[in-house]
């Protein structure tokens, strides 16, 4: 896998293209494709990290692809390495030429750098990609400048990913990925909740940075590793408004027609469908049946993908 690495541990020189790419959509592929087609430097994608409006506005800023996940994701592509900025006020403090010089020539040796045409950068933002341009130029150094891709139903953008994740709408948010979402949790022991109404779930942690979809019951694939087939299975994300209303939202997967120990064990998630709202059921005999039912719909629709 490429290697994660800080701006000085990077490989030099570098031909980098700048920018978050996060949920790395056909738009974002475009920009990284200007560098991995050229000789004259390592092909890097060089991001921020935290993202500049956590550290800049308390604001949280979830990531539908942590930096672990983006490794893997660009290396396909003919990335070679992952270079995170650590971004701070000091970071933020700096000019546009005072980024430029210092971070993108003197530590990381740019000789060619792509962004797309909304970019922006430096002290209050005000620099954008035609500034790169012009203060790259004074050092030789080629800008490629991206233009904003659009469909029919506007510009191509991680806000829209987040938008048909937040409405369930794995389909969509597949379509603008070009590739299924997914995360990956470690399972941890949970009540035994599920196991006592005779549907065992694993309870799985996430890391808290990362993008769910919106609560509800989803039909998903789950692996417990990479290299073989998934597990056909259903997700519950959310509370559990029957057994313990009061809990907080959690992610438990169910695995159909498997009795598998996970504990300790990382599983890989992707949800394909959803399949209803979370509801507060009268006890836990329609509970059950509902979940019942549940894994009934599931097998159908997985059975025909």
């Amino acid at each position: 896998m490429i290697p994660l690495c800080s701006p000085k541990q990077a490989r030099l020189p570098t031909a980098l293209a700048l920018g978050s790419f996060d949920g790395l959509h056909s738009g974002h592929r475009r920009v990284i494709e200007i560098v991995t087609k050229n000789s004259s430097g390592i092909p890097t994608v060089v991001s921020f990290w935290p993202h500049p409006r956590e550290v800049l506005y308390g604001e949280t800023r979830l990531r539908l692809d942590l930096p672990s996940e983006k490794t893997s994701l660009l290396e396909p592509i003919g990335i070679e390495q992952l270079v995170l900025i650590p971004f701070d006020h000091s970071l933020a403090s700096l000019t546009p030429e005072q980024f430029v010089n210092q971070i993108l020539i003197q530590i990381l040796q740019a000789k060619l750098i792509a962004v797309g045409a909304n970019f922006r950068f430096g002290k209050n933002r005000e620099g954008d990609a035609f500034t790169l341009q012009r203060i790259a130029a004074t050092s030789g150094i080629e800008v490629s400048i991206v233009p904003i891709l659009e469909d029919n139903e506007g510009r191509m953008s991680s806000s829209r990913i987040r938008s048909a994740l937040k409405g369930g709408d794995l389909q969509i948010a597949k379509k603008l990925m070009g590739r299924a979402y997914s995360f990956r949790g470690h399972v941890v022991s949970g009540r035994g909740l599920g196991r006592g109404l005779g549907w065992p779930t694993a309870n799985l942690q996430i890391d808290g940075r990362k993008f769910l979809p919106c609560q509800g019951v989803y039909a998903a694939w789950a692996w417990a590793d990479k290299n073989r087939a998934p597990f056909s299975a259903i997700m519950n994300l959310g509370p559990q408004p029957t057994v313990d209303p009061s809990s907080p939202s959690a992610v438990e997967v169910h695995l159909l027609d498997q009795e598998i120990d996970l504990i300790g064990k990382e599983l890989l998630v992707e949800p394909v469908q959803k399949l209803r709202n979370q509801k507060r059921f009268a006890n836990l005999e329609e509970l059950s049946s509902q979940i019942g039912l549940d894994a009934k719909l599931a097998r159908s629709i997985l059975q025909h993908l």
